[in-house]
This record gives C-alpha cells, sequence and structure tokens, in this order.
C-alpha cells in the first residue's frame, strides 16, 4: 500500500467545494491551497517525463494557469478533474520539449482555450500512455499522502508511529515492537485498525475524483 516515497505533509485531499471555488482569482487562501495540493504531483510528473528542474517548475506555472483560464469549461464539461489536469500538465509537458528545439517552438494554448484543436492533439504521441501511467502512480501517491495525513488527525501519535514504521517504512513487527516498547501484537493489531482507517479515507477521496 506504501508508496516508494513520500511528500510533503502539505499535500491534501482534492475537495469539489474547493474546485468549484476556483474561478474567484481574488481568493488567494483557495488558490494556496489548490497549489499545495497539486504542485508537487504536476512537479513529479514533469520530471519524470525527461524536463529539467526549471522546465517542470515552468509546466507548474503554465499548467495552473491553464487551470485558472479553463476550469469553467471543465465544469460545464462534467468530465474527470484527474484526466483534465493530466491532459493541461501533457500539453504544457510538451511545449516544454518543443522549446529545446530552434524554430519548433510554439505555444497552442490560444486555440485549446478557444475550443479548438491543439497541435499536440493532432500529433501522434506514442510516449501518452507511458506518460499516463506516470500520472496515475504519482495520482496514487498524492491520494495516500492525503489519506494519510487524514488518519493522523484520527490516531493518537503513538499509533501513528507505530503504523509509520509498521507499514510506512516497512519494519519488521520485532523491530517496531522493540524500538516502540510494545509488543508483536499490539503492532499487528494498530497495524490493522490503522490501515483500515487508511483505506477508508483512500476509498473517499478516490470518490472525489
Amino acid at each position: 500500500m506504501a508508496p516508494e516515497r513520500r511528500r510533503s505533509s502539505r499535500v491534501a485531499a482534492t475537495r469539489h467545494s474547493l474546485v468549484d471555488r476556483l474561478p474567484d482569482l481574488e481568493d488567494r487562501a483557495r488558490w494556496q491551497e489548490f497549489y499545495d495540493t497539486y504542485w508537487r504531483l504536476i512537479y513529479g510528473v514533469a520530471r519524470k517525463a525527461g524536463l529539467s528542474d526549471a522546465e517542470a517548475h515552468d509546466v507548474v506555472q503554465e499548467t495552473l494557469i491553464g487551470v485558472a483560464r479553463g476550469i469553467g469549461r471543465y465544469r460545464r464539461e462534467a468530465g474527470s478533474f484527474k484526466a483534465w489536469l493530466l491532459q493541461l500538465t501533457r500539453w504544457r509537458i510538451v511545449d516544454q520539449l518543443r522549446k529545446r528545439t530552434p524554430g519548433d517552438a510554439r505555444d497552442d494554448s490560444l486555440g485549446r482555450e478557444r475550443g479548438g484543436t491543439g497541435t499536440v492533439e493532432r500529433l501522434p504521441d506514442p510516449a501518452a500512455a507511458v506518460l499516463e501511467n506516470v500520472w496515475n502512480e504519482e495520482w496514487r501517491a498524492t491520494l495516500f499522502d492525503a489519506a494519510l495525513a487524514q488518519v493522523k488527525l484520527q490516531v493518537s501519535a503513538k499509533h501513528f508511529q507505530l503504523f509509520d514504521c509498521a507499514t510506512v517504512k516497512q519494519w519488521p513487527a520485532a523491530k517496531v515492537a522493540q524500538e516502540l516498547g510494545v509488543n508483536v501484537a499490539q503492532v499487528y493489531l494498530v497495524k490493522h485498525r490503522v490501515g483500515a482507517l487508511l483505506k477508508k479515507e483512500i476509498a473517499r477521496l478516490e470518490k472525489l475524483h
């Protein structure tokens, strides 16, 4: 269940109520929450697509600008937010890759935002499936961290530490028991109970998308 790496505890659960309020560009607090939720997801996918640190940060910035401009259209189309955000991210990744080739840099954003078909959509893209797989992995990691942060608020600090060592860090039960001063049976019991809460929270978050 544990992802290969854990992200910042600032990654929060996605909420439809937040998405619904995004067109209010003056609401800095909600936009900051949106940024905190998604920037690592977008950045991580861009880096895995082969972009440099600077290019990946540009993708984050341009993708979030695209969200601000297009959130109304997304709500009207009532599609999957996860898929829509991936599409925006992919466009920006391709834009960055094109900028590496002199004379071939182009910006399809106007055509896309006006309802046209961007160049990216008209070209064959053999890497699209690979990028989607990476996106799905990163998305699951984001949901895991968001759910873990919520579960941490629901259990005692001792039980969360025990679960973190046994499940996230994947220590053997005997080592967890020794390090935390509990018996092995308690390790298994807490691991089961907190794990059940985590699964429930992940399922709840998945329904939001």
